[in-house]
This record gives C-alpha cells, sequence and structure tokens, in this order.
C-alpha cells in the first residue's frame, strides 16, 4: 500500500493543532540509518487506510515530497470521541534485517469441529492478533487459525498454528493461547437434566 506525506518544519501542539484543521495529520518517520523526519499526512485517507486489516501488519510504500522508503505502521493515535487521527508513527525497514509484527488471525472451520458439531461448544478467540518475527517480505497479511479439530475443554496455542515459511512467533517466554472451545453452562445443565430424565424413565 502506498501513502503519501509530506515533510513539515515546525513543531508543537500548537503546529499540530493547526495542521489538523487544516485536514492534516502530523507523524514522524524514524529508525534505520536516518534521523527521524516529522511529516504530515492528509487526514481522510489516513482515516480510512486504518480501518484495512492489511495497513496494520503490511510494509508500506511511504512517499516522502516524491521520495519512497519502505515503512512500517508503528503508532497512531485516535481522538477519544471524535473520528480523527491525532498522530501516527512510521518506522523504516531494511529488506535484510528482520522485523517484529503484530498480525491478524483469521479463524476457520470452527462449524466443523468436534467441539461445534458434536457438543454444541462455543468457541472463544482469546487472541485476535499475534506478534511475528520475518523478513519484511515475508511478512504475512494475516495468518489462519484451523479450528477444525478442536474439541470441549481443548485449547490451541500459538505452537500449533501453521505458519508461512520464514515466519516464527515471538513468544515472549509463553506459549500463547489463541482460541478454547467450551460448552455454555445452561446448555450443560439442560443436558444433566435430559439425561436425569432418561434415568427415570
Amino acid at each position: 500500500m502506498k501513502v503519501i506525506a509530506f515533510k513539515r518544519e515546525l513543531q508543537g501542539s500548537g503546529a499540530s493543532r493547526r495542521l489538523r484543521n487544516s485536514g492534516q495529520t502530523p507523524g514522524i518517520v524514524y529508525g534505520g540509518s536516518e534521523g527521524p523526519v516529522l511529516v504530515s499526512l492528509d487526514h481522510n485517507a489516513l482515516y480510512h487506510a486504518l480501518k484495512k486489516e492489511v495497513f496494520h501488519s503490511s510494509i508500506l510504500e511511504l512517499e516522502i515530497d516524491g521520495v519512497s522508503q519502505q515503512v512500517l505502521l508503528r503508532d497512531f493515535q485516535v481522538h477519544a470521541y471524535k473520528q480523527l487521527v491525532l498522530h501516527a508513527d512510521f518506522q523504516r525497514v531494511d529488506a535484510k534485517q528482520a522485523v517484529h509484527v503484530k498480525v491478524a488471525l483469521h479463524f476457520e472451520n470452527a462449524d466443523v469441529s468436534p467441539a461445534v458439531k458434536l457438543h454444541g461448544a462455543t468457541i472463544s478467540h482469546v487472541a485476535n492478533e499475534i506478534e511475528v518475527s520475518c523478513l519484511p517480505g515475508k511478512l504475512p497479511e494475516f495468518i489462519s487459525v484451523d479450528l477444525s479439530n478442536i474439541d470441549v475443554g481443548h485449547s490451541l496455542h500459538a505452537s500449533d498454528l501453521v505458519l508461512p515459511e520464514g515466519v516464527t512467533v515471538v513468544a515472549h517466554g509463553a506459549d500463547l493461547t489463541i482460541a478454547t472451545a467450551s460448552v455454555p453452562a445452561g446448555h450443560v445443565a439442560a443436558e444433566a437434566e435430559a439425561a436425569a430424565e432418561a434415568d427415570k424413565k
């Protein structure tokens, strides 16, 4: 995805407020061998881009005054109640250096799992994204989570994920739980009641 930005010289809250009033969002680009560069971006274009999942987990082509470079969106701030992006941070990436990025999880095949099909269980998504490490060119848009084999009382962990080639999970010392399957309490009670009635007969 391509992002257009312009260098800005002025900084401080007053300058940022004037930028926002003119339909621009202040931002910064940092990392790599160059120093940080203050930029401004078109607010509406950025606001709509932030709604797309791919914008958060892709290498972006950032063009500043006609010169392109590869970056990752690292952070952004939005107004507490207005539809307003206050600031965006981008980090330059090197094609030869691994990056750590949070990537969205897409859950699939829950309806054919033993938990749902045989036991009417509910599958809870404990994590909706996961941090991975890979070279920029290997960065996946999302990671698929196959739930077809999950059964009641079982959980799916980060170590169970099938990852694209060259991609590893950043574990932080724990095997992150991704999803769990459990039967709703009311459903258990109803089943027990039905079993008790059957015993009476």
